[in-house]
């Protein structure tokens, strides 16, 4: 089993409770997940995140 850190200040999409989700990680993959209703979401893969990229366009770079 990972160790999961709590994400402070967050909100459940599903349940609304604050401070409630969790992140841990599994075979390199990053899962976020609500401890009262047990809502989960995963980091999505590689190759899908670089498509959605590709076809994104920047209207602009903030630089600190």
């Amino acid at each position: 089993m990972s160790k999961k850190r709590f994400i402070a200040g967050a909100s459940c999409p599903k349940c609304h409770a604050l401070d409630t989700m969790a992140l841990s990680k599994e075979h390199d993959v990053e899962k976020v997940s609500c401890v009262k209703c047990g809502y989960q979401m995963s980091q999505p893969e590689e190759h899908v995140e670089k498509d959605i990229r590709s076809n994104e366009q920047v209207i602009g770079v903030f630089k600190p």
